[in-house]
């Protein structure tokens, strides 16, 4: 999961590129980067860090260009080196820089063919690279002294051809213009959007529907499975470069990854989080029909879980109250590289309102449950607080596998649910009882918003990878890096001296 944005136009786009990239950062907290370009240098900064830490006013002064893009970063693979930051260049064709949000599936087998047969060197671990040089070499193969949208659109032919996984991905071309094409599965969410200008028309590509808005661009649509679009010179040229296209996409954004303001391939987030609430209380009153529920509050874990509370105490007609307080200055503790500081940052994030609690039966609605840590820790803090009885009501169902499409979940064994049952985790977490929204249900909230979408990428919750790629090998090989063991491993070995890598060194 990472956030990108593309912009092209009439003015300088370096503030309005840094303005989407806030909007952005709980897709990403890991580092940040923007590139514009003049239309005949590119300009770069990226880092470690927030967007706000990456970018100082003189770093966005030397940011000159009407067309930029950028990336806030969510480490898939666990470490968090500079070096990895994107948005990443090739000089070769034309001078290429290149975001993605995703994950390749079959990163090892393109390497070596980068290697073997398009004479490219890749110089890190990061499969944004790979796909950089993919296109990059498949754009080269045009020939052409200045690429056109039908240059453009054959090499990401190509581009679909290779790849395997999930990618949406924007770049920007020098003396040419922005680029972005997504999967044919369409997994990971890209949208774009106009603005009118006395100028001319002025366009947007983004991972999130709300980073349009705040800019003040008009929602278009979706950018579709297998489709690329290309803006140059105030112009829009789209098409669909993939045979065998299918809109799948992914359901975990729907539960938390994105903002609920964000509308992602025609549904509303938002009410598809209230939908989800809805068939959460349905759930309750099967098991305590006719009101016999002893609940006497609910309280959501701030934020994902607020949207999904509002509709199931409404509908177990009980209170619905604010029972934590958020400290707005501490990351999302999902998309934290460690163990050690996702469990030290819950007590730094929640602090609980005693009032609320004490005395009370008292229903915790989040968004979903992972590795089961945070919540365990969230319900002692809740009895502290002098909660009589704790509940816990999960917006997804139980995670049981490994995501392989750009989400950096944990190692199967490393999941509170694999190999339990509801109960079983209840108890491990110390919960009164838990109860998880149902496949069916939580595909139905998504659903109901876009009837066209027949299908969606539910593998965390069933194990069917719908790229059709993914088999017990991969998944082991995946295990191995992104167990925590192995990720503390790796995170020690890091240079905390490491500098920035910049294309005009502007530190």
């Amino acid at each position: 999961m990472c956030g990108i944005v593309g912009i092209a136009n009439n003015q300088p786009v370096n503030h309005q590129l840094y303005e989407a990239l806030t909007v952005l950062q709980h897709r990403g907290q890991d580092a940040a980067g923007i590139v514009t370009s003049d239309g005949q240098k590119l300009f770069l900064r990226k880092g470690n860090g927030l967007v706000r830490d990456v970018f100082h006013q003189a770093h966005m002064a030397r940011l000159v260009g009407n067309l930029g893009i950028g990336h806030v970063r969510y480490p898939t693979a666990g470490s968090s080196t500079s070096a990895e930051a994107q948005p990443m260049y090739v000089n070769s064709p034309y001078g290429i820089v290149l975001a993605h949000n995703g994950n390749l599936t079959n990163t090892d087998t393109l390497q070596a063919d980068l290697f073997r047969e398009d004479m490219r060197h890749v110089n890190t671990d990061s499969d944004s690279e790979v796909l950089l040089n993919v296109f990059a070499h498949e754009l080269q193969m045009q020939r052409a002294h200045k690429p056109g949208a039908e240059h453009i659109f054959a090499a990401v032919e190509g581009v679909h051809r290779r790849c395997r996984g999930a990618y949406a991905a924007v770049a920007l071309i020098v003396g040419g213009g922005i680029v972005a094409f997504r999967d044919p599965n369409g997994i990971r969410p890209l949208v774009f959007g106009k603005r009118e200008t006395p100028a001319g028309d002025e366009f947007m590509v983004a991972s999130e529907s709300v980073a349009l808005d705040i800019l003040g661009f008009e929602r278009v649509r979706d950018v579709a499975p297998g489709e690329a679009i290309y803006i140059n010179e105030g112009k829009l040229h789209t098409k669909v470069c993939a045979q065998d296209t299918q809109l799948t996409p992914c359901i975990f954004e729907y539960v938390y990854l994105a903002r609920p303001d964000s509308i992602m391939d025609e549904v509303s987030v938002y009410k598809a989080r209230l939908r989800m609430g809805e068939h959460l209380a349905d759930q309750i009153l099967k098991r305590y029909p006719n009101g016999e529920h002893d609940i006497d509050v609910v309280i959501p874990i701030p934020d994902t879980g607020r949207t999904a509370a509002l509709p199931l105490a409404h509908q177990l007609n009980v209170k619905y109250r604010e029972g934590f307080i958020k400290n707005r200055y501490i990351g999302r503790t999902f998309i934290m590289p460690g163990q050690q500081q996702r469990k030290k940052s819950v007590r730094q994030k929640l602090n609980p309102i005693e009032l609320e609690f004490k005395g009370k039966n008292v229903l915790l609605v989040d968004d979903s449950i992972v590795r089961g840590t945070t919540i365990q820790q969230i319900i002692q803090l809740a009895r502290d607080a002098g909660a009589r009885k704790v509940y816990i009501a999960s917006a997804a169902p139980a995670i049981r596998h490994p995501n392989v499409y750009g989400i950096d979940m944990p190692t199967p064994d490393e999941f509170i649910a694999h190999g339990r049952d509801e109960e079983q985790v209840s108890k491990l977490i110390g919960a009164d009882w838990l109860v998880y929204q149902q496949i069916d249900d939580l595909v139905e909230s998504a659903q109901q918003g876009n009837p066209g979408i027949t299908a969606f990428d539910c593998s965390v919750f069933d194990g069917n990878y719908v790229t059709g790629d993914i088999d017990g090998g991969y998944l082991d090989r995946l295990s191995l890096r992104r167990s925590d063991k192995m990720k503390q491993s790796r995170d020690a070995e890091l240079n905390p001296d490491q500098s920035v890598i910049e294309l005009h060194n502007h530190a």
